[in-house]
């Protein structure tokens, strides 16, 4: 019997998904990868310079260096990275499912979701503000949205490989579960009636979920139908404005000393 054109797409996308893999570039970046026991390493090009500044991470990784000329540093990753003279091939890492790490995991009962966010600069910002005030998860749809990159990796400095960041299947669906799992989800919207500080009050003692979207479109129209409340950062002047990275970090301190978190 032939299998159903759904079930040929969902096999072909997990036989991909297993092959994936990741270039990760930069002292810091490398150096996390490298001493992360639940990250997968397969290969890493470095030069001399940098294997003096990495030597410990290398040896205990247990992973064979490929030395390289610095002048023929021949990676897989965009031209103009800044490397520092070292790249990692790695898997993605797998954290399990949201009710694992943002239902029972560690951290303080705060998430962050992003609708849409697909710039990697933006989302390595917002995973290392997650990381800084102990948010449970950095949650994402799996397509629309940045996937683990180099480039994202180096914004994050380290944050990748110790703050959760989850790409769901669909947004809406992991909204609608978090809220059976108790969270009061706020989405961040400049032209929302109610403050920040407002909408946290609201929340009481229950865990919270930030939802921000992306710079320019925002919140898209199921998102918004699918969160609790809508607030928004209050700012001093006539105008403002804050990139999603700033906005996560901001929502995020004052989400965190609502609930009496110390970053």
């Amino acid at each position: 019997m032939k299998k159903p054109a759904w079930v040929v797409d969902k096999e072909r996308a997990k036989r991909a998904e297993a092959k994936e893999t990741v270039w990760l570039f930069g002292l810091h970046a490398v150096r996390d990868a490298l001493e992360n026991p639940q990250r997968e390493k397969l290969r890493l090009i470095i030069t001399k310079n940098a294997l003096d500044k990495l030597d410990a991470a290398v040896a205990a990784s247990g992973l064979e260096p490929e030395l390289v000329d610095p002048r023929k540093f021949a990676a897989p990753i965009d031209e103009g990275s800044v490397h520092q003279g070292v790249a990692l091939e790695v898997r993605p890492l797998n954290w399990g499912s949201l009710e694992d790490v943002a239902v029972s995991g560690r951290g303080a009962p705060l998430v962050v979701l992003l609708d849409r966010v697909t710039d990697p600069h933006n989302v390595g910002a917002v995973l290392r503000s997650a990381e800084v005030f102990g948010a449970r998860a950095v949650i994402a749809p799996r397509h629309h949205s940045a996937p683990e990159t180099g480039a994202l990796a180096k914004t994050a400095s380290g944050a990748l490989e110790r703050q959760p960041y989850l790409r769901v299947t669909n947004l809406s669906e992991a909204m609608s579960a978090l809220r059976e799992a108790g969270y009061l989800l706020i989405g961040l919207d400049g032209a929302a009636p109610l403050m920040l500080s407002e909408a946290l009050d609201q929340a009481g003692t229950r865990p919270v979920g930030l939802v921000l979207g992306a710079e320019g479109p925002g919140l898209r129209e199921k998102t918004r139908e699918t969160c609790d409340l809508l607030a928004r950062i209050p700012f001093a002047g006539g105008f403002g404005s804050l990139n999603v990275s700033n906005a996560a970090a901001v929502s995020l301190y004052a989400a965190a000393t609502h609930a009496g978190v110390k970053p």
